[in-house]
């Protein structure tokens, strides 16, 4: 049986504006869940799956890896932008880390928005937080809009 999926809306230029937050979304970050993240990646590095080695190098436990930010942080672009959008660029500064039994929040908001020969540029800033520390991480990204015309 074929699952239907309900596709993203779009997000056309003409409507938006600066300001504007993005629809972020939050996540519990199980030991369940890091079990899968290190095994999806297969980034085995020991920080990631092994409480002591991690401790041995001044971090309280196992953390999420970059791999694993950066999808975040681009799942919450790519959604923004739509079917018929583009993620043109992504750039972001991993602070703290987002370890097993934190709360995180992704979230953004467009800080520009021009038309220029390559298209309907939207600027956007982003962050990652958890309940445990705050700021993870400060991202921004540009996406790249259609228009309703």
């Amino acid at each position: 049986m074929a699952v239907k999926l309900d596709p993203l809306p779009q997000t056309y230029f003409e409507d938006i504006e600066v300001g504007d937050k993005l629809p972020g979304f939050s996540y519990d970050l199980t030991w369940t869940e890091m079990v899968k993240q290190v095994s999806g990646s297969q980034d085995f590095y020991a920080v990631h799956h092994d409480p002591p080695f991690a401790q041995s190098g001044g971090h309280s436990g196992i953390f999420y890896n970059t791999g694993w930010t950066r999808a975040n942080l681009y799942r919450l672009l790519a959604d923004f932008a739509g079917p018929d959008g583009w993620v043109r660029k992504l750039h972001f500064e991993m602070r703290r880390m987002n370890m097993a039994d934190d709360t995180i929040v992704v979230s953004g908001e467009v800080v520009g928005k021009e038309q220029t020969e390559d298209g309907n540029v939207v600027e956007i800033e982003l962050s990652i937080q958890n309940d445990r520390e705050g700021m993870a991480t400060r991202a921004t990204g540009t996406v790249l809009l259609p228009s309703r015309g």
